[in-house]
């Protein structure tokens, strides 16, 4: 199955490496300094599941040039699907899928609205890794795996062969019977992100303090609220599930948002806390915490995507 791996950063360049590992036809679209070290010295995988080197690797620095492929594993920020889908839809033929990996519960959406149903899946990825210098992805935490699915619940032929290509490639990965859960379940953890961000905490930092851990909760729970006004089918005890998995992260760990936050960079806040508070605001749930997170964060998110014209 031929694959293209868009945005080879912390989550593209992990699995990406993987496939490459195991021989898998994978192309990278990467481009900048981590373009340069791909294509010159390959990629370097630094795990808690163990290192390896993979290299002659086929890296491109435009999706025109990828060519037809059959398999599309999207890992670009959440706030660049919009600006790239448009050049997606350019290498999308009939028989090819793609799976958007994107933090937040928005990215299929925006991709159906330039390309066809039929060739886009719901995606969650589960990792924590980032990238540690030009051509060196550092995985530090969580069994990376890929959950994907039909957006209608059926479980397709095509999905089963995608399941079958990642099997083979040693690639974590589920099915999702309701992807729309699971991608609710990861949004509603991952907003913490935010409040690390305005606390300026580790997840260990964050989860010890008495006054910052009963605001974590309480975030968690005004989204859970939300996810049950909207409509999604999430069990009734998943927040404390949720704050007793974050109880056993490495303690100095912090999310990709909190750490684009932190360098000034552009980050997923309209994605995470701000959806929250718009989509409390459209069904009538009240979001405090996560309107103080997100309002904290705009100024200086406005500034960052003024710096890096995002």
């Amino acid at each position: 199955m031929k694959t293209a791996i868009i945005g080879a950063g912390g989550v593209g360049g992990y699995f990406g490496a993987k496939m490459a590992k195991a021989g898998c036809d994978v192309t990278f679209l990467a481009r900048g300094k981590q373009a340069s070290v791909l294509k010159k010295s390959g990629l370097t995988i630094k795990s808690i599941h163990g290192d390896f080197h993979v290299e002659n690797l086929n890296v491109k620095e435009s999706i025109k040039e990828i060519g037809e492929v059959d398999l599309i594993i999207l890992c670009v920020k959440a706030w660049q699907v919009k600006e790239i889908r448009s050049e997606l839809k350019s290498i999308m033929h009939n028989h090819n899928c793609i799976i958007p990996t994107q933090n937040g519960i928005l990215a299929a959406d925006e991709l159906l609205e330039v390309i066809d149903r039929s060739n886009v899946f719901g995606g969650v990825c589960k990792i924590f890794s980032k990238v540690e210098s030009p051509g060196v992805i550092n995985h530090f935490g969580a069994n990376p795996t890929l959950v994907f699915g039909e957006l209608d619940g059926s479980v397709s032929k095509q999905s089963q062969d995608v399941k079958a290509f990642f099997d083979s490639a040693g690639v974590n990965s589920q099915i999702s019977a309701d992807i729309h859960a699971d991608l609710w379940k990861k949004f509603i953890a991952i907003c913490i992100g935010g409040l690390l961000a305005v606390s300026n905490t580790t997840y260990g930092e964050l989860k010890e303090l008495k006054e910052t851990r009963q605001m974590m909760i309480e975030l968690l729970n005004e989204i859970y609220i939300l996810s049950q006004e909207v409509g999604i089918n999430i069990e009734p005890d998943f927040v404390d599930n949720v704050v007793s998995n974050i109880d056993t992260f490495p303690p100095d760990s912090t999310a990709s948002l909190t750490r684009d936050i932190w360098e000034g960079k552009p980050s997923e806040i309209y994605y995470q806390n701000g959806t929250v508070a718009r989509l409390g605001e459209e069904y009538g749930v009240d979001t405090p915490i996560n309107r103080f997170v997100f309002n904290c964060i705009l100024p200086g998110e406005l500034k960052a995507r003024k710096t890096y014209g995002s």
